[in-house]
């Protein structure tokens, strides 16, 4: 297979360029005609070295999945066979990770494979979820439906990941730049101030030989100061590698002061979210709660959600183990029971995802607020002491001198 440039005009008149894999070049006219792209220049595209580089090759994103996910609902949802849509698409795929990955799924189903079993072959980009949803659609033919469900699950999930880490954004940025001022000041500005208080002859006062002594320990063994937090860093991505560890870690972060109500939000909305999506889609309860365990992020949750599947295998209802676990509040408890007794627990579940939704907007909304006037006290008061440590001196021999 070859690839190559090509340049044309779609059926609106529209110029569109890009680039095409083919056999031979009249392969590649005849596959850009198929979607009604005139062509008016078409070649052998260059070598590109780094092609088979895993570095360099770009990643696929979940914008990139998304887009694909509607427009192959769209096409299968106006007729158009799996192959054929799977083959347009590819072609028209920018990313060349994704064309790649796309053209190796679409080779899988000419063979007789499932769609859903040839997109676990590239599990970085389609997850356990998404291929679950994908076989359960297929078999219930409605693989267009499920498509679009995924594209909307994926984007409301999308849209909170990127809250969440907005509001995290600005507390780390905060930390980051305070740190880095105050190595500037111990490391060059304190060392200046120090010759000169050499001269004064007077002992320093408490705060100004503090720091002093501080910015004498940060140059001879900065080398140290950084190698220990790279120590740190190291130490608790060890631990959180283990069951242990990242079970412990789990329940420090949900049991953390401001920190913690917000992660337990986050929690509910997705696995409320995630649940419903596939109960709705006609996934069995046991496989759709195997999957929101394993995609839960945390493993408090994940046990509390195994725990559930375990009593459901023994004939009882969703809501009362849910409520023993002590994770979900009782309210979400409640209306899963409602759920449940009125057969719409698929609606249930997706009414709370949208309250927890608005919940999670309304606490990320609330901690940036909270945390924008802690970092001014914190930055304040850091540079702050900094300065007037370093200027008591200095007032205290001009009071001298006064006097």
């Amino acid at each position: 297979m070859v690839v190559y440039q090509y340049k044309g005009v779609n059926s609106y008149g529209e110029k569109r360029k890009g680039k095409i894999e083919a056999s031979s070049e009249a392969a590649a006219e005849a596959m850009l005609r198929k979607t009604r792209i005139t062509v008016t220049s078409l070649k052998e595209a260059p070598k590109d070295i780094f092609a088979n580089i895993a570095l360099f090759k770009p990643k696929v994103t979940g914008k990139d999945v998304v887009i694909f996910t509607r427009q192959l609902s769209t096409m299968i949802d106006a007729g158009l066979p799996l192959v054929q849509s799977l083959e347009i698409l590819q072609n028209q795929q920018e990313n060349p990770t994704f064309k790649q990955i796309l053209k190796e799924i679409r080779m899988d189903v000419e063979t007789g494979t499932t769609f859903a079993d040839a997109m676990k072959k590239h599990t970085k980009v389609f997850d356990t979820l998404y291929c679950n949803m994908v076989e359960a659609g297929e078999i219930g033919g409605i693989l267009d439906t499920i498509l679009q469900r995924l594209a909307t699950f994926m984007e409301k999930s999308m849209a909170l990941k990127k809250k969440v880490k907005g509001a995290m954004t600005y507390p780390v940025i905060c930390l980051a730049i305070s740190f880095i001022i105050t190595c500037v000041i111990l490391i060059f500005v304190v060392p200046v101030f120090s010759k000169m208080f050499a001269d004064f002859g007077e002992a320093l006062p408490a705060l100004t030989q503090f720091v002093v002594d501080l910015s004498e320990f940060a140059k001879s063994n900065w080398y140290v100061i950084f190698g220990g937090l790279f120590a740190i860093s190291f130490i608790i991505k060890k631990i959180y590698a283990t069951e242990k560890g990242h079970f412990i870690i789990d329940r420090l972060l949900l049991q953390a002061p401001i920190l913690g109500p917000l992660l337990r939000r986050i929690a509910v909305a997705k696995f409320t979210r995630t649940l419903g999506t596939m109960i709705q889609s006609g996934v069995p309860i046991l496989d759709a709660l195997a999957v929101v365990a394993r995609t839960a992020g945390n493993k408090i949750i994940e046990q509390a959600v195994y725990r559930v599947a375990d009593s459901i295998t023994e004939g009882r209802t969703i809501a009362e183990p849910l409520e023993e676990t002590g994770v979900f509040p009782s309210m979400v408890v409640q209306m899963i029971n409602v759920g449940e007794s009125t057969g719409a627990l698929d609606i249930m579940l997706e009414k709370i995802a949208d309250f927890y939704d608005e919940e999670v907007d309304q606490a990320v909304d609330n901690l940036t607020a909270a945390i924008e006037p802690i970092m001014m006290v914190f930055l304040g008061g850091l540079i702050g002491g900094l300065v007037i440590a370093m200027y008591l001196p200095i007032f205290k021999m001009a009071s001298v001198v006064g006097g």
